[in-house]
């Protein structure tokens, strides 16, 4: 009978290659690194002046650069994700070996319950793991959650800043155009306030490199209504770009 990686029970060692085959450690490379996937956001603080280009990440969809900016006498790496959780997992594991030690994610998500989010930034505490990643990392269970350490500094951060939040569980899916409808009532029935494509493999990765991870939410598209919402998705988050960048290198002082 033919297993597949969600029948195991224990995740197989050694590789084949790491990340390090692949991936150069750069000499004083900043120990924070803060992502998002948003291109207009990483568009708008890489043509700041106290900005310049550290690294690439290479892929067969191109060349991705990492940037290093100075925030309050700390340098932070910061660069652009590619949506979804193989590519997300794999920026992750390659500036992880370049010589990230802390980082930070942001993005937008499907709203499940608007009554809930409302304008508030979502503060994800586990995972339905409804993709394929986080299973070559953990051994397969229904969620994953996050470190709770990693939810208090991001709720002090949240509350300095005065910027309103609310706490819960998210759907990580790898099909956008598979969210059906009983799917997304199911999820909210089990208490899910958002769905996105990373984030139970983005804890997954983390928990086994031992590097600590956090990551935020922000609304975009609606499907909690009757009709399909699409709200700030086609912006892609420019609208507060400025907010969530900074709040996020906050986070990453904190962590």
């Amino acid at each position: 009978m033919i297993k597949t990686i969600f029948q195991r029970n224990e995740i197989e060692e050694p590789v084949f290659f790491t990340p390090s085959d692949t991936t150069k450690r750069i000499s004083n490379f900043p120990k924070i690194c803060v992502s998002t996937f948003s291109e207009k956001i990483i568009q708008k603080f890489s043509s700041l002046q106290n900005t310049e280009k550290i690294a690439e990440l290479y892929t067969a969809n191109g060349m991705t650069p990492v940037y290093k900016i100075r925030y309050k006498n700390t340098d932070i790496a910061f660069y652009l994700s590619r949506v979804g959780a193989p590519a997300c997992v794999a920026g992750f594991e390659e500036v992880v070996a370049m010589g990230a030690k802390k980082f930070v994610l942001f993005g937008s998500c499907g709203v499940l319950d608007d009554h809930k989010v409302k304008e508030n930034i979502i503060i994800p505490v586990s995972a339905i793991r409804d993709e394929g990643t986080s299973y070559h990392y953990i051994e397969p269970s229904a969620e994953m959650e996050a470190d709770a350490h990693s939810i208090e500094v991001l709720e002090q951060v949240l509350k300095s800043c005065g910027y309103p939040y609310i706490k819960g569980k998210t759907w990580t899916s790898d099909a956008i155009y598979r969210e059906t409808i009983p799917a997304i009532r199911r999820r909210r029935q089990e208490g899910c306030l958002a769905v996105e494509m990373e984030c139970a493999s983005m804890l997954a990765v983390s928990q086994y490199r031992k590097i600590p991870f956090l990551q935020f939410l922000y609304g975009a598209d609606n499907l909690s209504s009757d009709t399909w919402e699409i709200r700030d998705l086609e912006l892609y988050g420019i609208t507060n770009a400025q907010k969530y960048m900074l709040l996020a290198f906050e986070c990453g002082l904190a962590m």
